[in-house]
This record gives C-alpha cells, sequence and structure tokens, in this order.
C-alpha cells in the first residue's frame, strides 16, 4: 500500500503527468468553450428559423383582415375556410386561432374546437397583441415543446388599426431532437477530440521531459561521481542547447574534479611524507585535518583529535581564537620530565579568502626535542670545559705563583712544586687532545682505517701489555689486581681500526684497575653470538648506581667526580670510547651493581669465514 501511495505521489509530482494534464484541461476548456457557444449559436438561429418559417404571409393575414373588416361581429365561413387552406399547407403548425379586437375568437384550425368559436380568449399573449398592435413570440418548453406566435391583423397596409389577431401554434420537437443530435454529437466528436489530446499531450510532455530526465539521471551519476554517460541530444531546440550544455558542464566538472582529487592526493602525500607536525582548523579553532606526524607527536588517535579545539589537543590554557589571533610560535613539551619528552615548536598562520575572512588557522609542529638537548648539551659542555679548565689552570696559577715568590729557591718545595705543574699540563694536554678527537668525529673528519684481524689474537695481545703492568706494579708495591682471560683458541676474524679499537679496550681495562680494590680480578671475557662478537670486561669495583648507567658515555660525566679527577680522569673516555664502537657498527654499554663491580659490553658485526674464505686468505 505504501508503495502504491509512493507511486502515485511521484506520478502526481512528475513534470510530464503535470504537463499532460494542463494539455488536456486546455484542450477540454476549449472544446466546451467553444461547444457550449456553438450550440447556443445553434439553438438561436434554430428557433429564429423555426419562428420564420411559422409566419403567416402578409398576403394570409391581409385576407384575414379584409374578412373580419367585412364580417364585423358574425360567423364568418371565409375565415374558417382560409384558415384551414394554409393550416392544410403547413406541417410544423398544429393550431391556428383568428381573433378579433374584442378578443372574440372568429375561427379555429382545428375541428374539435369550433365550438369556442364566439368565446372570448383568455391567453394574455392574444390580448397583449391585440391591445398593442405588435407581434409577439413565445416559446414553451414543457413535454410537448412548441413555439407561439401571435401576429396583429391591421386594416390596410401601413395601417396601425388592428382589427384583430392570428394565433399560431406549432410544435418544436423536431427542433429539439435536432438540437439533441447535434448536441450529442459534439459531445462524442468532444470526447473523441480530448481523448487525441490526450494522447497528443502525452507525447509532447513525454518529448519535453524526457530530456530533461536524462539531464537528472546525469546528475544523480555526477553526484555518484560517474562521469562516463552523456545526455542524449533530439534537437538543436532549447532543450538540446541545454543538454549540450549540460554534456560540456559534466566533462568541466569531471576535469575539475580529477584536477582537485590530484591536488588532494598530492596534499595528502606532502602531509603524510613531512617531517613537521601539521593540524588544520576550521574558522571556530576546531581541527579538521592532521597528518600522521603530528599523531605520533601527539601520541594520540585521529579520532580522538578531529572537530577537538586546538588549545585542547596541545595541552594549552589559551583558548583557541587566541592562538589563531596571535600568530606566534610557542614551545610545547609533551611527557615532560619522563624519557619519552617531546619538545615541540608550533608556530600558527591564518587562512583567508580574497575578502578578508578568516576561514581557519594551520598550525606547524616542529620537533625541537633534539635541538633542545644539544643546546643544552653544548650549554653543559661548555660549562664542564671551563670548569675542567679552570681546576688545573687554578692549580698551575697557585703554585707558579708560589714559585714565583721565591719558592723555587726551596730545593723540599720547588720539585714537588714542578712535579704538580707537569701532571696538570699532561692533564690539560690529553683532555685537549681527547677534545680534539670528539671534534674530529663529530664533524666526520676521523675515519676507521679498517684491516682484518683476529680478534681473539688482538684482545690477547692487549691483555699482554697490561700483565705487564701488573707485574711491574707489584714490584712497586703499588695496586695488586689479576687479569682472568676467558678468550678461547678460535680464529675470529673482523675488520676494525686497530689503534682506534686498542684505544676503547685500553681506557675501559684503565677504569677497570683504577676502580678496582687491591687483590681485585679482573675478568675478560669473549665470545661468538649468531652475528656478533661480544667482548666483557668486569671488575669487582665499586659499582655504579642504577640511575647513573645511561650517561656514563656522556661527555664529561662522572659517577664520582672528586674521586675521578684526583685519579686524573678527564671524563671523555668513555665518550671517545662510545664514538669508535658506533663506527664501527658496533654497540657499547654497561651492567652494574653496587659494591659488587661493573661490567663493560662491546659488540661488534662479525661474519664467520668459511674454509673458501680461508684459503682465499692464504
Amino acid at each position: 500500500m505504501k508503495k502504491i501511495k509512493s507511486k502515485l505521489k511521484h506520478l502526481f509530482i512528475s513534470i510530464n503527468t503535470t504537463l499532460a494534464i494542463v494539455f488536456m484541461a486546455m484542450i477540454i476548456a476549449m472544446i466546451e468553450v467553444i461547444g457550449a457557444y456553438f450550440t447556443r449559436q445553434l439553438e438561436q438561429n434554430s428557433i429564429e428559423s423555426f419562428q420564420s418559417s411559422i409566419q403567416v404571409p402578409p398576403i394570409v393575414t391581409n385576407q384575414l383582415s379584409l374578412q373580419l373588416l367585412r364580417d364585423n361581429k358574425r360567423p364568418s365561413a371565409s375565415l374558417n375556410r382560409i384558415v384551414n387552406d394554409y393550416s392544410n399547407g403547413t406541417n410544423t403548425i398544429s393550431e391556428i386561432i383568428v381573433v378579433d379586437n374584442k378578443d372574440i375568437i372568429r375561427a379555429v384550425s382545428n375541428l374539435n374546437d369550433k365550438s369556442r368559436i364566439g368565446q372570448r380568449v383568455n391567453n394574455l399573449l392574444v390580448k397583449q397583441v391585440t391591445s398593442t398592435g405588435r407581434q409577439a413570440t413565445k416559446v414553451i418548453n414543457d413535454k410537448d415543446n412548441y413555439m407561439v406566435q401571435v401576429t396583429p391583423l391591421n386594416a390596410g397596409n401601413g395601417s396601425t388599426n388592428t382589427v384583430g389577431a392570428i394565433y399560431v401554434r406549432a410544435s418544436m420537437q423536431g427542433v429539439f431532437n435536432n438540437l439533441r443530435n447535434i448536441s450529442f454529437m459534439f459531445l462524442v466528436t468532444s470526447l473523441i477530440a480530448a481523448v487525441i489530446g490526450a494522447i497528443l499531450s502525452l507525447v509532447v510532455s513525454h518529448a519535453i521531459t524526457k530530456p530533461i530526465e536524462e539531464m537528472q539521471g546525469q546528475a544523480l551519476n555526477i553526484a555518484d561521481g560517474d562521469y562516463s554517460s552523456q545526455v542524449k541530444i533530439y534537437s538543436n531546440d532549447e532543450l538540446g542547447q541545454l543538454g549540450q550544455a549540460f554534456n560540456t558542464l559534466s566533462v568541466r566538472i569531471e576535469r575539475s574534479q580529477e584536477e582537485s582529487e590530484s591536488e588532494q592526493r598530492r596534499l595528502d602525500s606532502v602531509l603524510s611524507h613531512m617531517s613537521d607536525g601539521v593540524l588544520a582548523t576550521d574558522r571556530h579553532g576546531n581541527v579538521s585535518v592532521v597528518n600522521q606526524m603530528a599523531l605520533n607527536f601527539l601520541n594520540k588517535t585521529k579520532e580522538a583529535i578531529i572537530n577537538k579545539p586546538i588549545a585542547e589537543v596541545l595541552g594549552l590554557k589559551e583558548i583557541s581564537q587566541d592562538l589563531m589571533s596571535n600568530q606566534k610560535g610557542i614551545v610545547i613539551t609533551l611527557n615532560e620530565g619522563t624519557r619519552d619528552e617531546v619538545i615541540l615548536h608550533a608556530s600558527f598562520s591564518l587562512i583567508k579568502r580574497v575578502t578578508g575572512f578568516v576561514s581557519g588557522s594551520v598550525c606547524v609542529l616542529h620537533d625541537i626535542t633534539e635541538q633542545q638537548k644539544n643546546e643544552n648539551s653544548q650549554k653543559q659542555f661548555v660549562s664542564n670545559v671551563s670548569h675542567e679548565l679552570r681546576t688545573p689552570l687554578t692549580s698551575l696559577h697557585a703554585y707558579i705563583e708560589t714559585l714565583n715568590e721565591g719558592a723555587w729557591k726551596d730545593p723540599n718545595v720547588a720539585p714537588q712544586f714542578l712535579q704538580v705543574t707537569q701532571e696538570e699540563t699532561e692533564r690539560m694536554i690529553r683532555m685537549i687532545n681527547e677534545l680534539l678527537s670528539l671534534s674530529r668525529m663529530d664533524r666526520g673528519v676521523s675515519k676507521v682505517d679498517v684491516e682484518w684481524v683476529n680478534f681473539n689474537d688482538f684482545v690477547a695481545h692487549i691483555l699482554d701489555r697490561f700483565d705487564i703492568i701488573v707485574k711491574t706494579d707489584a714490584k712497586e708495591g703499588k695496586k695488586k689486581y689479576i687479569i682472568s682471560r676467558k678468550l678461547g683458541t678460535q680464529a675470529l676474524w673482523v675488520e676494525i681500526d686497530t689503534d682506534k679499537m686498542a684505544q676503547v679496550i685500553d681506557n675501559i681495562m684503565n677504569n677497570a684497575i683504577k676502580y678496582s680494590p687491591d687483590g681485585g680480578t679482573i675478568t675478560v671475557k669473549l665470545q661468538q653470538e649468531q652475528n656478533r662478537l661480544l667482548l666483557s670486561i668486569t671488575d669487582q669495583g665499586l659499582g655504579i648506581p642504577r640511575e647513573d648507567l645511561n650517561k656514563i658515555f656522556d661527555r664529561f660525566y662522572r659517577v664520582d667526580k672528586a674521586r675521578s679527577r684526583a685519579q686524573g680522569g678527564t671524563g671523555l673516555g668513555l665518550a671517545i670510547a662510545k664514538e669508535i664502537v658506533t663506527a664501527h657498527r658496533g654497540q657499547i654499554w654497561a651492567n652494574s651493581s653496587e659494591g659488587k663491580g661493573s661490567t663493560f659490553y662491546i659488540a661488534l658485526p662479525y661474519e664467520p669465514m668459511s674454509e673458501e674464505d680461508d684459503w682465499d686468505e692464504i
């Protein structure tokens, strides 16, 4: 039922149906107007023609007038003869009555009504004619449908003296039957014309609405993104020109859509591959566009950001409209105080139309975390260098000033002061050399000169040197310690810069010796894992606190600053070691337990050599 109602509703609101109904209504209205006018005119003409047909000829009226004047009030056979002769000569007249000017019936055509002769007539129309001398006609519509015509009888030609009147009654049944037949024929022809007009109106309306319906379908296809179909052109009239214009519009829309989609893809590609985060807002400050890098920076999903105020998204107290109007760069810190801390620089710019109306804004997020860390590191570095150089320089200045004041003459004090001066000078030279080495590594000037080395023999050779130092220190009564080797006998060939890698191992071994207790054991272990060699150096010293493990490879960082400086350390050895190992595509890290010692690990990439590779080397 609902479908039927829907179809009927669609039918009655259709242009095709509306045009057809309007055309049919116009045709029917025109037919009805013309028919009414034609029927009315036909009826009037028929009545006038019938009236003329029953008009008594003047020769008859003159005879009747003369006979009335002669006979005066006496009955006259001549009047009856004249009336009967005239009535017999006509088929339409059903009754004729002749009256004098006194309204007395003098003659009748109907033999059955002869008894009425000599009686006064009661017909008002007859009395009106005899009194006025003017002809009167009246159509009486009842079941018989007849016409009554009363003609005055005058005394002579041109005389106005009325001597009587002749009453003529004629049946109009034939006239009305003809009018009915003609009306029926007109009705039938009107219905046929209406049907033909309806068919023609449907054809014409369909011819008009078909191109419009096709254009409607094409418009719906364009709305769905289908531009392949074209409107068929049936003629070169206004509808045909409209169809051609619509096809041209469809082609242009398709081109514009393709260009828009191409620009959108290009914009999406640019946004997705940008190293900066981008947020776009509407004129109310709510986020409408966000790229993946911004999501990564903010650690949020797209659904959690879209349509949210940008101030809320960025975690700012300032409202969105203020951010859009200021257009100033601000620094935002996310996850402050944690390992995942991110520092972003947010810059804002307004999106304006030609009229100056602000339709939104764009916020660009630039990650300055490393920059800030580098700036902080540089500040810390300058502070550390200044501090590290100021301490020995202060000592040198004090000792030299004391010597200059005469202490150089004291044979007991002068050698001791000169010894301290020499040690501090050597320490500064060592620090500067290490700083220069780090600077060359940072600038990429220092390159590793690699060669194939049996790493097992290489480590053993370095440990042999430390064994000699152990024996020398034992003879001189210095700290005693034991070096335990767990190297193995397998040849492990790797590509390394022997000088730089020896510097790394020397540095770690020297630290292990410095911080190991008297009589402690330093264990050096070399093992092969899947695709790397792992060298570990373990001491039995005081250990490193857990919170300092991630910082020991930073420049100038010392766990125990006073003890390290007293032992001649610069705080740069492990930083240099990390740079060298990284240059060899390796890794270096440390594990430690306070009071139990520390273990430093060096991992280098390693690919086992086959027998064929060994043969090639030979």
